[in-house]
């Protein structure tokens, strides 16, 4: 009997081996998978995304309503919702602080999740990239806080656009819009006896031009019987306008500071700088809870350096610790601030009615090219520091 032994081709270790799809678990940087899978777990988090909404789209959102329905039903004795005014106190003092403190606290949560859930020890074993990991985070949370940040800020520009006054108030007295200097003092001349009862005066014996001696104004704003000049005698017609003049050439740098909306420029540059101190909270909240491994912990120390210790350090002329102020990362923030905005943390300054300089003068002295080098810094150190943390931690 003859057996026939058929000839079947085994598979060789390197043809399996070259079918079998390449194995980029061990690779840092994270794939698109892991990127996605980081948004969702965050997501599912739905009181974590609700508060976050509530504060970076329903405050403004509401306040803004409130405003509007208030204008509906009595235009007469509440003004336009939207406008320069509101655009700018909105941004400075509310989409900028509270910004970073939901950023800071969507980061402190990625960074602290897997070890507060218990889960850090089954993404070590599946053999991904530690590293991969973390930085897989980045992308993930600032592609939530971004689009929320956005959201808030697109309504506040759209109202305080649509809904902006249709003249401009300027010490309580309406006044026409983008006029030059010579306009100015013309509008002033034609309506002295408002600018003389409404603008403020800086007297004193280095004035320039004509001056009187004793103003009455009555109602309405209307210069009144009893008004004279230097010399005590009746002021004329002539004297009021030249006077009105005067008043106006001291008044027009905060006059020229006056909009009645945001222009595309303003509101492109506050929503770049809005979106850069959201990211920085996040990056910072980051690296801070994956570090320290809580996450209420990191959570109260950022709102404690965004509320307490930055606001101080911005202002506060402490010697020979001006270098470690200059070295906080809110200070540099404000510094960079676009110059239409009224300061961040209170005190005014920068934007209509300010003086020169606006209340950056408040501010410790630091330049542009030190703040820019103090934001790298705190983004690049924080993430590393994130980074090496998560990378040494025993699973």
């Amino acid at each position: 009997m003859t057996t026939i032994q058929a000839n079947v081709p085994t598979p060789s270790l390197a043809s399996t081996s070259g079918d079998a799809p390449p194995d980029h678990r061990g690779s840092w940087i994270p794939t698109f998978g892991m990127i996605t899978t980081r948004i969702m777990e965050l997501t599912k988090r739905r009181g974590l995304m609700i508060t976050l909404a509530v504060v970076t789209i329903g405050i403004p959102t509401v306040f803004l309503v409130v405003r509007l329905l208030a204008h509906a039903f009595d235009p007469k004795s509440y003004g336009p919702a939207g406008g320069y005014t509101i655009f700018t106190s909105l941004v400075a003092g509310v989409l900028f602080i509270f910004g970073f403190i939901v950023a800071a606290t969507l980061g402190c949560t990625a960074g602290s999740a897997d070890l507060g859930d218990g889960l850090f020890r089954h993404l070590v074993v599946s053999g991904r990239s530690r590293l991969a990991l973390y930085l897989a985070r980045v992308p993930a949370g600032l592609a939530i806080i971004w689009s929320m940040v956005a959201t808030g800020f697109i309504i506040v520009c759209a109202i305080c656009v649509l809904a902006a006054p249709t003249k401009l108030n300027d010490n309580g007295v309406n006044v026409p819009p983008h006029l030059s200097e010579v306009q100015f003092e013309a509008w002033s001349a034609a309506n002295a006896d408002q600018v003389i009862c409404n603008f403020p005066f800086f007297g004193g014996p280095k004035s320039s031009g004509p001056q009187l001696g004793n103003v009455n104004c009555g109602p309405h704003g209307l210069v009144i019987a009893g008004t004279t000049n230097p010399n005590g005698t009746p002021v004329t017609q002539a004297e009021l306008k030249a006077f009105a003049v005067t008043i106006a050439k001291q008044n027009y740098a905060s006059y020229s500071r006056l909009f009645l909306y945001p222009s595309d420029s303003l509101m492109i540059k506050s929503g770049l700088w809005v979106e850069l101190e959201a990211t920085i909270g996040f990056l910072v909240g980051l690296g801070l809870a994956s570090l320290i491994g809580q996450r209420t912990v990191s959570v109260i120390l950022m709102i404690v350096l965004e509320l307490i210790l930055t606001p101080i350090f911005s202002r506060a002329h402490i010697p020979h610790l001006l270098n470690a102020q200059r070295s906080v990362v809110g200070v540099a923030m404000a510094h960079i601030e676009p110059g239409a905005l009224p300061l961040v943390f209170g005190g005014g300054g920068g934007g209509p009615g300010s003086g020169p300089g606006g209340g950056r003068s408040q501010l410790i002295p630091e330049t542009t090219t030190e703040a820019i080098i103090v934001i790298v810094a705190w983004i690049v150190v924080w993430t590393a520091l994130g980074a090496w943390r998560m990378m040494t931690r025993d699973a």
